[in-house]
């Protein structure tokens, strides 16, 4: 990014700790006065497969706190330096598997990938979320959508994805430089 022009530095988050979301919030605040773009890219499995026969409960807990309670939390520190911006961007990093057809196999789409009961559901409860935001800050110049970055290689999946890193960021870069009157939610 930086030798794109663009300033950027990285900042210590724990998404699942309110004090970690705060505590960057105010490095933030004190590096740059404000944020431009939050994509919120924190994501587990829990471990596959998840049948819900089988499934324990405590693995749903931890997954919803990191893939969609992480995302509240992290957004709603970081919304006052969001306020600051002048066309500030949220992504919500998604994957097709939230999908509600998909997951049924109805309108021709094909079910894929292992039963996931706590996975599947969270990225469809964060598209969820997503909406919300959007319909909250509508009317403001606060843009927020949710974005699907394909089957990528990385750690979440053993390596195995078709995509590699820079083809799953190609989404989250469209959304967080989307004109002002690009679409919302």
């Amino acid at each position: 990014l930086r030798a794109a022009g663009v300033e950027a530095f990285g900042v210590p988050l724990d998404v699942t700790d309110d004090a970690s979301a705060t505590a960057a919030a105010r490095l933030i605040e004190e590096q740059a006065g404000r944020l431009d773009v939050l994509v919120n890219n924190a994501g587990i499995t829990g471990g596959m497969p998840q049948e819900p026969t089988r499934v324990d409960p405590a693995t749903i807990r931890t997954v919803v706190e990191t893939n969609v309670i992480g995302v509240i939390r992290v957004t709603n520190a970081m919304m006052p330096l969001l306020r600051r911006s002048a066309s500030p961007r949220i992504v919500n990093m998604s994957s097709s598997v939230g999908s509600l057809t998909r997951q049924s196999g109805t309108a021709g789409e094909q079910t894929t990938g292992p039963v996931a009961v706590a996975y599947a559901p969270s990225k469809t409860f964060l598209n969820a979320v997503t909406l919300q935001y959007a319909r909250e800050l509508s009317g403001t110049n606060i843009l927020i959508n949710a974005g699907c970055p394909g089957f990528v290689a990385t750690d979440l999946n053993g390596f195995r994805g078709v995509r590699t890193p820079e083809q799953g960021a190609a989404i989250a870069i469209k959304l967080a430089t989307l004109p002002d009157d690009g679409p919302t939610g």
